[in-house]
């Protein structure tokens, strides 16, 4: 009767392990969606590259849904969990709200940005990722770089995670230099992809005396970007760039200063692993420069000195000498600005 409890119980635990690991097994294939395609060296292709990157790493398929638009996407979502997918990754604010809807209608579980509140035990994930730390190095960058001690920021739309590095960036800017001027600038409430009003406005900005732009725009930032191109500051000479997420080297004609980019496979690696040990929809997840998912782009621009001194700022933020904390409402955003344009 021992011999046959305890065999019992071996065998009680072998089934649990092996369920476990078919339960594992079983996460074969993820999506992501995104509203534009995946080349706009900006959040679209890093959220693309990083899934890829994460599915790969895992052994994972990753399917890709990209030039959504910014409008309703419940028949992808649905499509893709008729496909089997074991979780749809709506790399989109707009898609906030569909996403979580079909997540309960299909039992797919589904990652959203920008709603932190949204979180359901093995269903609904949120990202809301912030790159404030790295933000709060670009304003410090911006004032040490500006002759005109005036700076701009063009968005293109006011989402938690632009207020929050709108709002770094700017503490930084008044941290390196109270006297520098900040002009704030929206293209409008979702211009993500609005490269002629990305052009328009961060030409306007320059017309008010800025000599640096702090970008964050998506597709518009290549309206941004072309402006900067072909706009001279007030003194006659260059007016240079800060991007947001991605890496622009490739397409830079010496005008692009730094960006603030972002590592999104650290992010999406968690959800799969989350995924295989019934944990995910029980946290969010975050970025930092602690890791490197955030951290400043050094280019030609930036002169060795100034490098060395902004490193300098972030091994203080990293060791908690500097504390920067995330600002996601808009109105406290503009408060910190110096003139804001609408």
């Amino acid at each position: 009767m021992k011999k046959y409890l305890l065999a019992t119980a071996s065998g009680l635990m072998l089934a649990t392990f092996m369920l476990g690991s078919s339960m594992a097994a079983e996460v074969k294939s993820i999506a992501i969606l995104t509203p534009e395609e995946g080349t706009d060296y900006g959040w679209n292709q890093q959220g693309i590259d990083a899934a890829k990157a994460a599915g790969a790493a895992a052994g994972v398929e990753v399917k890709v849904a990209q030039g959504l638009g910014y409008g309703d996407v419940r028949p992808t979502l649905r499509e893709l969990a008729e496909d089997g997918v074991s979780l749809m990754i709506a790399h989109a604010s707009g898609y906030n709200t569909a996403a979580p809807e079909i997540a309960e209608e299909t039992k797919v579980p589904v990652a959203i940005v920008d709603t932190p509140t949204g979180l359901k035990a093995g269903l609904v994930a949120d990202y809301t990722l912030s790159g404030h730390e790295g933000a709060y190095l670009a304003g410090r960058l911006a004032a040490k770089t500006s002759r005109s001690k005036t700076v701009g920021i063009v968005v293109s739309g006011e989402p938690p995670s632009w207020n929050s590095q709108s709002a770094a960036f700017a503490q930084g800017v008044k941290a390196e230099n109270p006297e520098v001027k900040i002009i704030y600038a929206v293209i409008g409430p979702a211009a993500y992809s609005d490269a002629a009003g990305g052009k328009r406005v961060t030409e306007s900005v320059i017309a008010a005396g800025a000599d640096v732009i702090f970008g964050q725009g998506n597709g518009s930032s290549f309206g941004m970007l072309q402006a900067v191109e072909t706009t001279k500051a007030a003194d006659g000479g260059k007016v240079m760039f800060i991007d947001v997420i991605g890496d622009k080297t490739a397409i830079d004609k010496g005008y692009l200063l730094s960006s603030v980019v972002w590592n999104i496979e650290p992010v999406y690696a968690a959800m799969i692993a989350d995924l295989k040990a019934d944990t995910f929809g029980t946290k969010s997840y975050a970025i930092g420069l602690k890791d490197d998912s955030v951290k400043l782009l050094k280019t030609p621009q930036i002169p060795e000195d100034v490098w060395t001194s902004v490193m300098a700022v972030r091994d203080e933020i990293v060791n908690g000498t500097i504390k920067v904390e995330p600002v996601y409402e808009a109105t406290a955003v503009r408060a910190l600005m110096t003139d804001v344009k609408e």
